[in-house]
């Protein structure tokens, strides 16, 4: 019986390895996290200056943490920022709405791994091919730069959204 059941897990092993083989990963080593738009919303936005509309999700660490207001968020948080091309919708002008994919982006809590950008590592994915942003490692920097307005609030520039 062990044997049977050491079988499954040596299967379930491989399928799992094999599956993260064909995600794409960024020159960092983070890969593509292919389940993110089944994440929880953490908050939408814009972002003018792109023309872009987004969602920004996490992953059930970073919503709980999220949630309960626990800032730094704790390793093992996950938010992924999934852009669209923003148009005005051809039926009704005055609404605009996510066309084309652009990318996602991730950032990835990690706080002795990325303790030299805040805790956290970063990634990025572009266009529908989901090409690895940047040449090497150090494409981060650009990345951090952005964050760092915003140390005090873990390097986020977005809070949970809440509802009635």
């Amino acid at each position: 019986m062990w044997k049977t059941a050491l079988s499954g897990i040596v299967c379930l092993l491989v399928a799992a390895a094999a599956a993260a083989a064909d995600r794409p990963v960024s020159p960092n080593g983070i890969s593509l996290y292919s389940d993110y738009l089944s994440w929880k919303v953490v908050a939408p936005s814009y972002r003018e200056d792109r023309g872009q509309l987004r969602i920004i999700t996490g992953n059930d660490i970073a919503i709980t943490a999220l949630r309960a207001g626990k800032k730094p968020l704790p390793d093992g948080s996950v938010l992924a920022k999934v852009a669209w091309k923003a148009d005005k919708n051809p039926a009704f002008p005055v609404a605009t709405e996510p066309t084309s994919f652009v990318q996602v982006e991730f950032m990835v809590k990690d706080s002795v791994k990325y303790k030299d950008t805040g805790g956290w590592g970063f990634a990025r994915f572009v266009g529908n091919e989901l090409k690895p942003y940047g040449k090497d490692p150090g494409f981060v920097t650009e990345c951090f730069g952005c964050h760092t307005p915003v140390a005090d609030n873990d390097y986020l520039f977005t809070k949970i959204v809440k509802a009635p």
